[in-house]
């Protein structure tokens, strides 16, 4: 689970671990087999009219990045523990919210950054509106957060519990 403060990021040790494992493959394997498409893509001739060298030439590029997004994250990284089931919203919590008190609208997402982010429940940035808006609260208050148009759009939050995967 992940909370930025500055340029601190702040990592459960699970976290920490999957992320370097991702940078140690990115850097290894990957660049490996990266290096062979391109050189197999050039054998093909005509570099300006070959699609597979263009191709494996941008997946070079986001993986380059992605390389150096996760080195930058991984050296301001703090290793923590997941927070407290207390009930306080902050990355890390699943959070269950009613829009405008109505307990029949609801929506139920996890408070944290996209390194984060999981394929069974949705994320939401603790950068976000409603993440800045939440942060800190507890269980059975209301919050507010300002909406894309300007207007402030209220919640109750109903739930702050620990995300376990």
């Amino acid at each position: 689970m992940t909370q930025t403060s500055d340029n601190v990021t702040w990592l459960t040790q699970e976290a920490y671990n999957k992320l370097k494992d991702e940078l140690e493959y990115l850097s290894g394997p990957a660049r490996t087999e990266i290096a062979t498409k391109i050189a197999a893509a050039r054998e093909e001739g005509d570099l300006r009219e070959n699609g597979g060298y263009h191709a494996a030439k941008e997946e070079q590029g986001k993986q380059e990045l992605r390389v150096r997004q996760l080195t930058q994250l991984l050296q301001n990284a703090k290793v923590g523990e997941a927070p407290a089931d207390d009930g306080i919203v902050e990355p890390g919590m699943v959070v269950t919210i009613a829009f405008d008190g109505d307990e029949d609208d609801t929506l139920t997402f996890l408070l944290a950054s996209r390194e984060y982010a999981s394929d069974t429940i949705e994320t939401y940035s603790p950068q976000s509106p409603l993440g800045v808006g939440l942060n800190g609260k507890k269980a059975g208050e209301d919050a507010e957060y300002e909406l894309p148009n300007g207007k402030m759009a209220k919640v109750k939050i109903l739930s702050a519990k620990p995300y376990t995967g």
